[in-house]
């Protein structure tokens, strides 16, 4: 199922995150243009990128063993398998999803490969985070706001800057949600990163608004919410040995974290 307006004409003259996203992990969706910003990248930011996709695995997975069984999942990126909605139906075939994103590349794909089990339902929402409103509104049509529903922000918010106020983003979109939902983030910092290896300008002269934050910074986006140990960390794992790439340089780049609605 896909939703949402018209899918604008794909822009393969500036780099998008999400496909230098999908360059680091090894994919095939690029475009010259975000390749050359990639391999401008030093190799903590490859590793980083495969650390985050390994927390969602992670996340999700523990998240629906919980019994949570809606998720909705901001800032999608290009499908890499395993997708979000494999590993929850995996867990519970009845699992239903909503993908957002606001890149037409990544519309064509999910479209193509974004495919529910029977059992339960994927829906794709063309529309951007920094109209959280929207997204919310379009969500509704797949998604039972009365039950819980997991929110996943996975590498996403550190694209979004300071004036466009990304704690109301946040607010906004878990209000509606009903007691037990939760939050599911990873959001890049230079916190442990060396002046040599923070490449914050890359993206920018790039015409990509990169805004890492602190651990402080990024805590905040759980204010008010019930942080599940370990608490917000990087590498962050639950019930699961600790991961084999966890001391791999820039696995740590990101903090991650999962935090319950009372």
């Amino acid at each position: 199922m896909t939703s949402g307006t018209h899918a604008p004409r794909i822009d393969t003259s500036r780099p998008h995150p999400a496909r230098i996203y999908d360059y680091l992990l090894g994919g095939k969706d690029n475009y010259p243009v975000d390749q050359a910003v990639a391999e401008r990248l030093p190799v903590e930011a490859r590793n980083g990128a495969a650390a985050n996709r390994a927390f969602m695995r992670r996340g999700v997975e523990w998240t629906a063993r919980t019994g949570i069984d809606q998720f909705l999942d901001v800032g999608t990126g290009i499908p890499t398998e395993p997708n979000l909605h494999q590993i929850v139906q995996g867990v519970n075939p009845t699992c239903r999803i909503v993908y957002v994103d606001n890149d037409p590349i990544v519309l064509r794909h999910a479209e193509a490969l974004l495919v529910s089990r029977p059992e339960g339902r994927t829906a794709y929402v063309q529309s951007d985070v920094l109209d959280p409103e929207a997204v919310l509104e379009q969500a509704r049509e797949t998604l039972d706001f009365e039950r819980p529903v997991a929110l996943s922000l996975i590498a996403l918010l550190h694209f979004v800057p300071d004036d466009r106020d990304p704690y109301a983003i946040v607010r906004t979109l878990l209000e509606p949600l009903a007691p037990g939902s939760c939050l599911i983030l990873s959001h890049l910092s230079m916190d442990r990163l060396t002046p040599e290896q923070d490449r914050t300008e890359e993206y920018r002269n790039a015409g990509i608004d990169l805004r890492p934050r602190t651990h402080a910074e990024v805590l905040r986006f759980f204010d008010g919410l019930d942080l599940v140990e370990p608490g917000l960390v990087p590498c962050w794992h639950k019930d699961s040995p600790r991961p084999e790439d966890a001391d791999l340089p820039g696995a740590d780049s990101a903090y991650a974290g999962v935090g319950f609605v009372r």
